[in-house]
């Protein structure tokens, strides 16, 4: 991982857009920080497009989804798109609520068959491994479930490798957050999430243009990411996980949670504005 401050003016200036983690990226201890907000809307502002990727729930995304200026937040590990319908009015940071859409990767029946399913594997869980609580936002959950490791309770890791192993065995997809386990039926991801969402949200692919785009995380779920975006930032508290990392952001901010992510703002809008005064 390079320092932020080596990442290439020339490859800050053709970003266009902004995917972005939620927890422990724009969040501590479980709320948007001011200067990550800020950075939002000065993103926003500036042009960027920015949608926010992350393993919560549907129910709990739904709020922020209106009230952050983003274009969408893909929910549950890149099962559901959020478009919040917001549109740039004259004024800088002001925007009209227009009608907030929610699609699906799957069908209704696909999804009502997986939520029996998971519901057993749930109960497997809690059964098999002593101590383990579902994520407290599990009823605002419609395509995954999650296990608590260190949002409101404490999971040591092996007992972590026990969850992760249940839900692989029980042909569940699994992931690790910087808060939960996270596991679901279906072969989406936050990658795929992420093409799904530029697809349907502009009507392009992503992999013609990654390189206009810049992805911030912290933990492990978001290695995918980290490997398939050349401008990949971890902020800098993704160093507890670097060692359970296959692949590494390419850079690292000096701050952590939203303070980093205002740095990866700063970077960017930076280069806008040297690009326009050359």
């Amino acid at each position: 991982m390079q320092k932020l401050s080596q990442w290439p003016q020339a490859d800050r200036q053709r970003i266009t857009g902004v995917f972005t983690d939620i927890d422990d990226t724009l969040t501590d201890d479980g709320a948007i920080t001011p200067d990550a907000l800020a950075a939002l809307h000065d993103l926003k502002a500036a042009g960027f497009e920015v949608i926010a990727i992350t393993g919560r729930p549907v129910g709990w995304s739904e709020p922020f989804v209106i009230d952050w200026p983003v274009n969408a937040i893909v929910a549950e590990n890149g099962a559901v798109l959020l478009q919040n319908g917001y549109l740039n009015s004259l004024q800088p940071n002001q925007y009209e609520l227009n009608q907030l859409l929610k699609s699906y990767q799957q069908s209704d029946a696909v999804r009502s068959s997986n939520y029996a399913r998971m519901q057993q594997v749930g109960q497997r869980v809690l059964r098999d491994v002593p101590g383990t609580l579902l994520a407290q936002d599990s009823a605002g959950r419609e395509t995954d479930m999650a296990i608590d490791h260190s949002e409101f309770t404490h999971l040591p890791s092996d007992k972590i490798a026990q969850v992760v192993a249940i839900m692989q065995a029980e042909g569940m997809n699994a992931t690790v957050s910087s808060i939960h386990i996270n596991g679901w039926f279906g072969a989406h991801n936050k990658l795929v999430g992420a093409n799904w969402a530029v697809r349907e949200l502009f009507g392009r692919g992503l992999n013609a243009e990654i390189d206009c785009w810049a992805y911030v995380g912290d933990s492990t779920n978001d290695q995918l990411m980290f490997e398939a975006f050349p401008n990949s930032i971890g902020v800098a508290n993704v160093r507890r996980f670097a060692a359970q990392l296959e692949h590494l952001p390419r850079y690292i901010t000096d701050l952590e949670r939203g303070a980093g992510f205002a740095e990866v703002a700063r970077a960017i809008l930076s280069a806008q504005t040297n690009q326009e005064a050359s």
